[in-house]
């Protein structure tokens, strides 16, 4: 237990539950927990990670969170099961492809579901977590959204808008009892990537982490006190040389543009 947690465990909503970082952060979260919403597209899975987790009351809200009827269910399941303290906004979905020929529907979701959807669920669950001693929000964002990659133009850009948005309410919320977070993975081998991207991160030898891993991580860093966190070493240096000498990794991913091209689908 860390000062950032109830007495008792954390009361938390988690999105993206049925995904691979999403599951594995929720086997570890679980023990730690009084409450835990899991929140997800696909109940079979919900379900069967629900039958899994040990140690607190699982509750499951299916829907997608692009519609306000899901929010809404997510905040009557919080209310009507004693509030909550911890919201960790996982939620996501990527597409790597070509932008000038990418739909605009995948363009739309992405922003919809990376951006605008935690959003709105953290407004729609401050005033619950406001009421709590001690609260986070945890915004789970990407390397991508420091560092523009070809090929995830969308994915990178909400990303970055996620922590933007992360910074803004930490400090619009600094004189209160809630705390606002962000948390960024680097690439990591889960269902979310497609074939493509996968093959293009092998080429390029893109060091990636098991969503095992990424949970370890996330639960360090939950227990700690930073205000965000970038996973990987490599990865933090080049986020630092892309905001002070941004042309330095502009000609570096130049030079690999031939071999992400080879990948990218058009």
């Amino acid at each position: 237990m860390t000062n950032r947690q109830q007495a008792g465990g954390y009361r938390a909503v988690l999105t993206g539950a049925s995904g691979g970082i999403g599951a594995a952060i929720a086997a570890r979260l679980a023990p730690h927990c009084a409450l835990l919403i899991l929140v997800g597209r696909q109940r079979p899975l919900l379900e069967e990670l629900a039958r899994q987790l040990r140690g607190c009351d699982v509750q499951i809200v299916c829907g997608d969170l692009c519609d306000p009827h899901t929010l809404g269910a997510i905040a009557a399941t919080a209310r009507a099961s004693g509030g909550v303290d911890l919201l960790i906004n996982n939620a996501g979905v990527n597409s790597f492809h070509a932008f000038e020929t990418q739909d605009p529907a995948t363009i739309r979701a992405q922003v919809e579901t990376n951006l605008l959807a935690p959003m709105l669920l953290t407004r729609e669950l401050l005033p619950l977590l406001g009421t709590a001693p001690n609260a986070q929000v945890i915004n789970i964002g990407s390397v991508l959204g420091s560092i523009g990659f070809p090929g995830f133009a969308a994915y990178g850009a909400a990303k970055a808008g996620l922590a933007g948005f992360s910074q803004a309410l930490r400090r619009e919320y600094a004189d209160t009892t809630v705390t606002v977070r962000h948390f960024a993975p680097r690439s990591t081998r889960t269902p979310i990537n497609s074939s493509a991207a996968n093959a293009m991160n092998r080429e390029l030898r893109n060091a990636e982490d098991t969503p095992e891993e990424v949970a370890d991580a996330f639960m360090a860093f939950l227990a700690g006190k930073a205000a965000t966190q970038t996973l990987g070493a490599a990865q933090r240096f080049f986020v630092l040389l892309n905001k002070l000498l941004p042309a330095i990794p502009d000609k570096a991913i130049g030079k690999q543009l031939v071999q992400i091209r080879k990948h990218l689908p058009r």
